[in-house]
């Protein structure tokens, strides 16, 4: 039998989360001060919009800190799956406030109202120097983080409303096209669902300890199976212990005369190195054995 694992988490983003919230914040308030007085729908709704993404950040780097403490003997992995609950509970926030940006646009369109274009188109230039400023400082670890993804999309989005918001205040000044604005909300809203439409379902799938996005099992198994003295991969199983680890477990049954511990060490070094498994528990069984290994049959688990 053979266990391995890594403790070179991913970074905990702290200070990027940090100066995010603290702009953030400061911005929602300043959004929703020049909203009102130039009676901007898109302001008001990117402010909202912008209340819901502070208290993501907030969600996903709770849930990094989380992470990073050591197991017990009560949970044996720590609190590493608060990542990927933040994660989803992140996607759906957006949802919700893009929702609500929505049907507040789809009221406005029916009755535009008179807006201030150079105030909407100033301080909404302001935020989209936020928040993709913002966005920038989670960039690099986006790809293997789906938290770290979570708050980049909702940086993203944000400035991506907020580009909308300055185009619409341009086209209220240049032709005085009032439901220009809360049609520019509508459009960036459908945008913005479907980016996130993505780390929703990578998080369920995580929750359920799905293979994950960036793994092909097949892949894997023939990765195991073409090692030196492995005659055959069984009862493989590999699932997320974290946003940003993933873990694997497998029987392998050896060639006659294979060495276990070399094979063992050989595999280990494979997975971690093209696969970036960090925690891999494997059994080995020797060649030769009476009776089947009861894990080896077909939907076994």
């Amino acid at each position: 039998m053979g266990h391995d694992h890594t403790h070179d988490h991913a970074p905990s983003h702290s200070k990027a989360f940090a100066v995010s919230l603290v702009l953030n914040t400061g911005f929602v308030v300043v959004e929703v001060v020049y909203g009102l007085i130039a009676g901007s729908m898109a302001l008001v709704a990117d402010a909202a919009h912008n209340l819901g993404d502070v208290l993501g950040l907030a969600l996903a780097w709770g849930a990094t800190r989380l992470a990073r403490i050591e197991p017990s003997s009560h949970r044996t992995y720590g609190w590493r799956k608060s990542t990927i609950l933040a994660a989803l509970l992140n996607a759906l926030l957006i949802m919700v406030a893009v929702g609500g940006v929505a049907w507040e646009a789809v009221q406005r369109l029916g009755s535009p109202t008179e807006i201030n274009g150079w105030t909407v188109t100033t301080v909404a230039s302001i935020g989209v120097a936020i928040n993709t400023f913002s966005a920038a400082l989670f960039f690099a670890g986006r790809k293997r983080d789906a938290n770290i993804r979570g708050a980049f999309l909702h940086l993203a989005a944000d400035a991506a409303v907020s580009v909308g918001v300055v185009l619409a205040g341009l086209l209220v000044l240049a032709t005085g096209w009032h439901w220009v604005d809360p049609a520019m909300s509508l459009a960036i809203s459908v945008v913005i669902l479907v980016g996130t439409w993505s780390l929703l379902r990578d998080s369920i799938n995580m929750l359920m300890d799905a293979v994950p996005t960036h793994l092909d099992l097949a892949e894997v198994q023939d990765c195991l199976e073409n090692t030196d003295g492995v005659v055959e991969a069984h009862d493989l199983h590999i699932w997320a212990m974290s946003t940003s680890e993933t873990a694997l477990t497998a029987h392998l049954r050896l060639d006659e005369g294979a060495d276990g511990g070399e094979v063992l060490s050989s595999v280990r070094q494979t997975i971690l190195s093209r696969f970036d498994i960090s925690h891999s528990t494997i059994q080995t069984e020797p060649h030769g054995l009476e009776a089947p290994c009861a894990q080896a049959a077909e939907g076994q688990v």
